[in-house]
């Protein structure tokens, strides 16, 4: 859908060679392929951690995470933060200097979108060598609900920014939220974006123990690709950014199963999130009434289905706990936007 909604023909002058491709789309699909291809090289390498994962330390309680050394080493320290600062310093110097030089949206590849896909790479490589070396990633120094609360607020600031493109609720867009708001939202969201993504990228050590970690770093890989290509059209088409958004039920649901089985919470993430994309992001696809009802009812089919198998009235808190989470921090993250802009302001 992206390729056949995306690729067109690019031409300043008739009697110009005409084009026929993207930069942006091309370097899109060269990206998804480095991330399927370094994902498999994780899970190539994984089995080389085996006997040093063994020795970790028990499960003891919410906070805990499993993967980490027991004994914290300081050369682990210095380049788990090491390797985390510099590549968020790179990343943040390279959309600060697109802001100052780069105004419009294009299909072509600056020169800022070539040294962020090269830096992401490089930093891919080095976290594989820092995973099989001292092991140890961020998630030596906090708790990984820190980590999963900074995705969450993400994809909650991505709700604000597209509140008026496609709506809160079914299409119809939420009156709280101030267009000043969307605006700042949408200047200063790169930032954010970057620190949030590229610290959960650094948190876990690059091993294959679980399908939560292969899938959680194939989704972190696409979102720094997507962070790399700002200033591209790609970077803001509506088909590949609603994807990307939705991908997050997938890598939850399978987190879930991981860590309780099928028997366990994975329906809460995955109605959660599927509830969220039906109720606000599928209406920013341009889909037809009749597409947005068979899907709607699709949802409500696989409610049923899980509901009657083995979660029973459960099911209910499934489809509302993540939603009621998310659409309240809309209204808490747009009024503490608002009232930080105001405090600015004066």
């Amino acid at each position: 859908i992206i390729y056949m909604n995306t690729m067109a023909t690019v031409s300043e002058k008739p009697d110009k060679q005409i084009k026929n491709y993207r930069e942006d789309v091309r370097a899109l699909w060269f990206g998804i392929l480095f991330s399927f291809i370094f994902t498999g090289v994780i899970w190539l390498t994984g089995g080389y951690l085996r006997d040093l994962e063994s020795t970790f330390l028990p499960d003891q309680g919410v906070d805990w995470y499993y993967w980490k050394m027991p004994e914290p080493t300081l050369l682990g320290g210095i380049l788990a933060w090491g390797f985390f600062l510099v590549h968020l310093g790179i990343i943040w110097y390279l959309i600060y200097y697109a802001q100052t030089k780069q105004r419009k949206y294009s299909t072509n590849l600056q020169k800022f979108n070539i040294i962020a896909l090269i830096t992401n790479a490089v930093f891919s490589f080095l976290h594989l060598f820092r995973t099989h070396t001292t092991y140890d990633g961020l998630a030596m120094s906090y708790a990984p609900q820190i980590s999963q609360a900074a995705v969450v607020i993400m994809l909650v600031m991505i709700l604000i920014m597209e509140n008026r493109r496609r709506g809160m609720f079914f299409g119809k867009p939420a009156p709280t939220i101030t267009s000043e708001v969307v605006r700042a939202m949408r200047k200063y969201h790169g930032y954010f974006f970057a620190l949030f993504i590229i610290q959960a990228f650094h948190f876990n050590p690059m091993t294959s123990a679980t399908a939560g970690h292969m899938m959680g770093f194939l989704y972190t890989f696409l979102l720094m690709l997507q962070g790399s290509l700002f200033y591209n059209n790609i970077h803001r088409d509506k088909y590949w950014t609603t994807f990307m958004e939705a991908a997050v039920l997938i890598h939850g649901s399978i987190v879930a199963i991981n860590q309780d089985g099928i028997s366990g919470f994975w329906p809460m993430f995955f109605f959660g999130f599927a509830g969220i994309f039906v109720v606000t992001q599928m209406h920013g696809l341009g889909l037809s009434v009749k597409s947005r009802w068979i899907i709607m009812g699709v949802y409500s089919s696989l409610v049923m289905v899980v509901g009657f198998s083995f979660r029973g009235l459960e099911v209910l808190r499934d489809l509302i706990a993540i939603p009621i989470i998310d659409y309240s921090l809309i209204f808490v993250i747009s009024w503490f936007t608002w009232l930080i802009m105001r405090v600015i302001s004066r």
